[in-house]
Order: C-alpha cells, then structure tokens, then sequence
C-alpha cells in the first residue's frame, strides 16, 4: 500500500524522499515557495553510487513510481499524512511559517521521523538518563519541541553525506558517501510496523537488477541513532577551526590519535546512558569512511558562508559530558571554537541562516 509522507526540507529530504519514491510511496517536500516551483516543474535529482559502479547515477524523481510534489510550509494539509520526516538544519524550525506548521504537526500526533543531526528535544526525553538534564542551551528554539510527546518522536542516524553541488539548481542532490539511514524505534507497535514496512520496501528496491544503497535500517535500541555523535565531534564540528574551514579527511587525520581518544569518550558517555557496545561503530570503520570525505561538513561551511546558527551537537555533547561528570577538554575546546566564529558572525551582520 503506497504512504503518503511529509518531509520537512526539500535538500538532504530529497534523499530519503527518492528511495521512498523508488519503493512506491508517494512524498510532499515542504520547502520554500521557489524551491517548490522548481520541484514541481523538474522533480528532484539525486546523484548516487551503485556499488561496483565508478561513475554516479541521476536518479529523476519522474522517472519512479511514487509520486513527488512540493509545497511551502502554510499550505501543508497535515491530515493526508501518515508520517512526518524532519530533514531541515535545526535553526530552520524557528522560522514563523515552519512553527505554525510544527504545531499542527504535533496536534495531528503524526508520527514523526528526524534525520536530523541534532536529535530533537522530545526524542532526548525518552531517553530517562537524559529526560531530567537541562539541555534547552543547544537548541536554537527549544519552545519549537514542547508540544511534541516523546512517543511520537524518532531519531534516524543521518550517516549518508550528501551535498547540493553550487553550481546545480535546488532540486539537485549528490551523495558522496551512500551509508544507511538508521532509525531507533517509536513508542507505539503500529508506527514501528509502518516503519518496518518502509525499511522492507525500500530494501526491495532494485535498479537495472541492482542493488540501491542507502538502506532504512529500524533497531529497537533508542541509542543506534547516538553512535553518530562521536563522528560528529570527532569530525564535523573539527572541520571549523579558528581561520578557514578543513575537510573532514583533515579534521579526523590530522591527528588520528586525537581523534580516537574524543571519538571513544563520546562513546563512553553514550555508554554511560545506555548504550550497548553493540550500538556504536568502531573508531577504525569511521576513520576509513573519513578518508573519503574530502569536503568541510555541513556545519562548518554555514559558518564559512556567514550562518549565525547551526545545529549545536557539539554543544548538546559537552552539556551532557558535564552533567554526567565526564567533561573532556577536547570537546570543551571544540565547543569553544564554534562559540567563537559564530559570535564573529553575529557582529559582523551574518545571514539569518534560514
């Protein structure tokens, strides 16, 4: 039976919106109004690498068998949906229209799946050792989340890297490292069976008898979507140093044994929580991933471009490393570094980020 999907954010949304597409299930991408001009006019365009294959292929959202359309957030009818993906950058829900819409979201009690970095306040909630902390600080808008119930709310670890080429339009997306999207369970059997459902179809999917990667992998394990905070501090948040941006390669090999040694007490603190071993990925397997990624992460070319806001998961990190008594001095400088070039923009007059 086909779904029909609302996916917050038309860029990094476009991903998880064409491998649902290739499986059948119809898609809305909320984005703004020119943007959706564009998507309904074109579709979308979605560049990935079939294993085996040396070159990417155009995958054309017309060309499959679900259905894609775009609009802006105010006219959303939240009543067709059976799920919500939230894809946007943190900062972004702050915005009045997305708000508005936010809480209609929450009223509907859709189930609501994040492939956001920064996991969203009411999934930390259901994590007990993490309900009670004070962790508002990290969150551009904490007041964006509070209608929402913990239950309703999942994480997806966003492992694929994707980035929208400069010189291609806003309805172009190409995947330079095409990982698995992994999903901690919801609170309700009947939203985990619409999730398995999703993860079976679009394990199904085959193009030209080929297998297509970037899987929707479901774990019961609240914590599977956490083991992508080490990468983040030990990588993503590294690539904003205190002059120009560096890559991720750079940021991660520059100093392989410091790396370990943050990317390990993430882990631990995950571990502290709850986590099971079982939960996280090696050190070894993201540093292999790591020489791949050639470019500075997303965050650090917001704030290359002028961003005063950016999704703060090194900052949710170091609030949780405190208030478990584990803080960590790499992080803590880290933390620093970011709270520094985003000031820098702040005077000096950045763009909304929106």
């Amino acid at each position: 039976m086909a779904r029909n999907i609302l996916i917050l954010g038309a860029s990094y949304g476009s991903l998880l919106a064409t491998k649902l597409l290739m499986a059948g299930h119809n898609v809305t991408l909320v984005c703004r109004k020119k943007t959706a001009d564009l998507i309904n006019r074109e579709g979308t365009e979605v560049r990935i690498q079939l294993r085996g294959e040396e070159t990417h292929r155009s995958i054309f959202s017309r060309d499959l068998p679900g259905t894609l359309d775009a609009t802006p957030p105010e006219d959303v009818d939240v009543s067709r949906y059976d799920l919500v993906g939230l894809a946007m950058q943190e900062p972004q829900y702050t915005n009045h229209t997305i708000r508005v819409l936010m809480i209609k979201i929450a009223a509907a009690k859709l189930p609501c799946l994040s492939i956001m970095n920064m996991p969203p306040l009411p999934y930390l909630k259901r994590i007990p050792d993490l309900a009670g902390m004070d962790l508002e600080e990290a969150y551009t808008n904490p007041g964006v989340w509070e209608r929402f119930e913990p239950g309703l709310m999942t994480l997806c670890s966003p492992d694929p890297q994707a980035f929208r080429p400069p010189e291609e339009g806003a309805n172009v997306l190409h995947v330079g490292l095409p990982t698995n999207f992994k999903a901690a369970t919801f609170a309700d059997e009947a939203h985990n069976r619409l999730l398995r459902e999703l993860e079976a179809d679009i394990d199904a999917v085959r193009l030209d008898g080929q297998d297509v990667p970037v899987k929707l992998k479901v774990f019961d394990s609240l914590f599977v979507p956490l083991a992508k905070w080490s990468m983040l501090l030990t990588g993503n948040y590294r690539c904003i140093t205190p002059n120009e941006p560096q890559s991720i390669r750079e940021a991660v090999h520059g100093d392989l044994n410091l790396s370990q040694s943050i990317y390990e007490h993430v882990d631990a603190l995950a571990r502290r929580l709850g986590a099971d071993p079982e939960d996280q990925v090696p050190f070894g397997k993201y540093a292999k991933a790591a020489e791949s990624l050639l470019k500075p992460s997303s965050a650090a070319r917001a704030v290359a471009s002028g961003a005063p806001f950016i999704e703060r998961v090194d900052l949710l990190v170091k609030l949780i490393a405190h208030q478990l008594d584990m803080p960590n001095a790499e992080i803590d400088r880290t933390v620093q570094v970011v709270d520094r070039k985003l000031s820098e923009k702040i005077f000096a007059g950045g763009s909304d980020g929106i």
